[in-house]
């Protein structure tokens, strides 16, 4: 294989990784909006009611998001990193199910952590205004378990 044609296939499996982390990180964060109540995007920005007035965003929600998202793109980029070099088919294959992997096992971190805390998590994390320390908890928890899963992809 000449450079231009190495050059070409590491495009392609660029492009077809990108979108495979694409569909995996919107997967993921339809699962932690399915733990918070509402729509996650609305507390994540100011939105407008029926009268024109602003709401506060959540920034306990936007830490939250944040983390689980930053966890999961890490564990889905040590799939690609590390099954980089075997068969294509088989890396792509390892890549999907470690992201899939990754979402269940974000979500079983949050349904801890909302075990051990009281009140119910998603609620209290789409608060408006300030963060509250459970949010930090919660991402670090969120982070920690991504951690866990990247140190296990072999």
């Amino acid at each position: 294989m000449n450079n231009g044609d190495h050059i070409l296939h590491g495009l392609g499996y660029g492009a077809v990784y990108t979108g495979l982390g694409l569909v995996l990180l919107a997967l993921s964060y339809l699962m932690l909006d399915l733990r918070t109540p509402g729509k996650l995007g609305a507390h994540l920005h100011r939105v407008h009611g029926p009268a024109e007035q602003p709401t506060q965003a959540s920034y306990g929600a936007g830490v939250v998001a944040a983390a689980w998202l930053l966890g999961h793109g890490l564990v889905i980029f040590t799939a690609i990193w590390t099954n980089g070099d075997s068969d294509f088919g088989w890396a792509f294959l390892a890549t999907a199910l470690f992201g899939a992997l990754g979402t269940v096992l974000l979500a079983v971190t949050f349904e801890v952590v909302d075990l051990l805390t009281p009140g119910r998590l998603g609620e209290v994390l789409v608060e408006p205004g300030t963060a509250s320390p459970l949010a930090y908890v919660t991402a670090a928890s969120l982070l920690a378990m991504s951690g866990i899963i990247c140190a296990s992809i072999a």
